[in-house]
């Protein structure tokens, strides 16, 4: 799928670079105020395990070379010393040449949730109170000839067996847009989509605001209410700076496409668990990979087209399905 790089280089129809922002503005002011008193104040008044270097830490698109070795350096030990295991975080640039897509067949999810929990164990997310990157909608069988509309399913279902009878399912979680709404209100340049597709988010630039959940029509982003909890013999010690790395209380988080795996040739978590093959992921600009192949042979939407945020995950039904 191409090599992949240590930096990214700039293409066309990115988001802008940080300029500007009111976190850069705030930072500014610290510095001629001094810092000590003005950095003491979020810190106490929010209650944060607060980090200094993380709150100076320049925005991850304008780190030099050494900058970036020397912070994945520092996360490393940093995490190491926390868990009590090996850790390696890396800052694995996109590849060339590629540009990912997600496929989901509607017809054969079962509704399991396997991904839901392969994806909170991969990607360090808090068990308690636990979030969850992808929810599994359930819908009835019956109503999908007349449209479904998403606000209509239920996330909550349980049942002894699934697929329950009458039932299909929609895992839904970050699109990856080509033109994502969510980092055209970021007010900090907090988020932004790479040149393969992956829509990510610098955890120490993310001001917790929140207006990238309220623009993102899929529900696809969370925040972190209470400080995210993930026990050291859970943690997954392959980390990516803008992947899984564990985030703080106060930010917000979603599914990056295993960012950490898939830039070193690897499929996602979610599409290595599912037990029906219901998943399909690839590189958009290669002719001869699975996602290439299901938009050739089947028939495929994307959600909420009518807002033309071109998403990169694609649904279809492949097979006449279950009676």
């Amino acid at each position: 799928m191409g090599t992949p790089r240590n930096r990214r280089v700039k293409q066309a129809g990115e988001a802008p670079e940080p300029s500007g922002s009111s976190r850069r503005d705030f930072i500014k002011t610290a510095a001629t105020v001094g810092a000590g008193a003005i950095v003491a104040a979020p810190a106490v008044a929010s209650g944060f395990d607060f980090d200094l270097e993380s709150f100076f830490q320049k925005n991850f698109r304008e780190l030099s070379e050494e900058e970036l070795d020397a912070l994945v350096k520092r996360l490393s030990r940093k995490y190491s010393k926390k868990y009590g295991k090996d850790v390696s975080v890396s800052a694995i640039g996109p590849m060339d040449g590629v540009l990912y897509g997600y496929g989901l067949d509607i017809s054969r999810c079962t509704g399991c949730r396997r991904c839901v929990h392969a994806c909170v164990e991969e990607n360090n997310q808090s068990r308690d109170p636990e979030i969850q990157w992808i929810r599994v909608l359930e819908f009835e069988r019956s109503e999908a000839l007349r449209g479904i509309d998403l606000k209509d399913g239920n996330p909550y279902y349980e049942h002894k067996e699934v697929p329950d009878e009458g039932k299909f399912y929609i895992p839904i979680a970050c699109q990856h847009c080509e033109d994502s709404p969510c980092s055209k209100v970021c007010p900090t340049g907090a988020t932004w989509r790479e040149p393969d597709g992956i829509v990510v988010i610098d955890y120490d630039w993310c001001i917790g605001c929140r207006y990238c959940m309220a623009a993102c029509p899929y529900g696809a982003r969370h925040f972190n209410w209470a400080e995210p909890n993930v026990p050291a013999e859970d943690i997954n010690p392959d980390m990516h700076v803008i992947g899984n790395v564990p985030r703080k209380r106060g930010v917000v988080e979603k599914c990056t496409f295993c960012i950490q795996r898939t830039r070193k040739g690897r499929y996602p978590a979610c599409h290595e668990i599912c037990p029906v093959g219901a998943r399909k992921f690839g590189n958009l600009l290669d002719p001869e990979s699975e996602i290439r192949y299901v938009m050739k042979h089947k028939r495929t939407f994307v959600l909420k087209a009518e807002l033309e945020t071109k998403p990169k995950f694609f649904y279809f039904w492949g097979t006449e399905g279950r009676s």
